[in-house]
């Protein structure tokens, strides 16, 4: 008897043991369901891109000997600066730029190849007095045809003077035939009407000597000039260094001397009529100042002034 009773309570201390591990076993879908949800990291809004800046779109007018160096100017720029965009830039001789000023065509910046002719424009309200700088120098040099009879002969002002050579230079409208004629007075190749000489003279207003008149051709831009001795239409001419880099298949025979005419500057300034002033000063200065600009002076041959 009390043998069935020891065995009965150990099976109902089993069943209760059974059941304790039942209820205290792994937590039941209900349970799972009733714990809160762990906290989840929050989203983060993405950064707010930066404005570049209001669209501008500059207009510039500059000398022809600018043409391959100032397109890569602008293209560099444009990647610097992606909301400034440029027009058709217009390249022509620097008084024929400021006779399209004259004649109400629009413009933002004006960057001439002489001091004469920005001085013209200023003198005339086409440019800002305030925003004006000298950017670049240049030489004068006398080339020929590339691979001709006269590649690698040194040619003087007084062998032009002489009437040996063909000869090409730019018109009055074109500095670089300014500064040649300039020269040419220090040899008696061309007379100013008061006889001034060398860069005492304007290139302008005169005349070529009865010897070198027939041997002269005018081009109405320097790009022209140079053109004219490639091609071997003429012996020689007379333009810039940075010709010879931009326009290519010609070769300098020598370099004219510097004090036979006045300083090659080339100025820049905003011009007066700019909806753009700010932008278009901007630029001007990176000219200037910019590491990867002055890299593309110097490879088409133009020298930064120092102002």
């Amino acid at each position: 008897m009390r043998k069935s009773w020891k065995l009965g309570a150990v099976s109902v201390a089993l069943m209760a043991a059974l059941g304790l591990f039942g209820c205290s076993g792994g937590d039941t879908t209900e349970q799972k369901a009733d714990k809160p949800a762990a906290p989840q990291a929050e989203t983060q809004a993405p950064e707010e891109t930066k404005p570049e800046g209001e669209a501008v779109e500059l207009q510039i007018f500059a000398a022809n000997s600018l043409t391959k160096a100032m397109a890569e100017a602008e293209e560099l720029y444009t990647q610097q600066n992606p909301n400034v965009t440029f027009a058709d830039t217009q390249y022509e001789a620097s008084g024929t730029l400021n006779e399209m000023l004259g004649a109400g065509q629009y413009a933002d910046i004006l960057i001439t190849a002489s001091k004469g002719t920005m001085d013209d424009a200023a003198e005339n309200g086409y440019v800002k007095e305030d925003t004006r700088q000298t950017m670049f120098n240049n030489d004068l040099v006398i080339v020929t045809k590339e691979g001709g009879d006269l590649a690698g002969q040194d040619i003087s002002l007084e062998d032009i003077a002489a009437g040996k050579y063909t000869l090409a230079v730019g018109d009055e409208n074109v500095p670089a035939g300014n500064y040649a004629c300039q020269s040419l007075t220090t040899v008696g190749g061309y007379i100013e009407p008061d006889g001034a000489t060398g860069a005492d003279a304007t290139g302008k207003g005169g005349e070529f000597s009865a010897t070198l008149q027939p041997k002269v051709t005018l081009g109405g831009k320097v790009g022209d000039v140079c053109k004219y001795a490639e091609s071997g239409e003429v012996d020689i001419a007379m333009v810039y260094t940075s010709d010879v880099y931009r326009m290519g298949g010609v070769a300098i025979c020598s370099v004219v001397p510097n004090d036979t005419h006045k300083a090659i500057t080339y100025p820049g300034a905003v011009c007066t009529d700019s909806k753009s002033a700010e932008a278009a000063q901007a630029f001007l200065e990176w000219c200037m100042t910019d590491e990867d600009a002055n890299q593309i002076w110097e490879k088409w041959g133009f020298e930064l002034a120092q102002n």
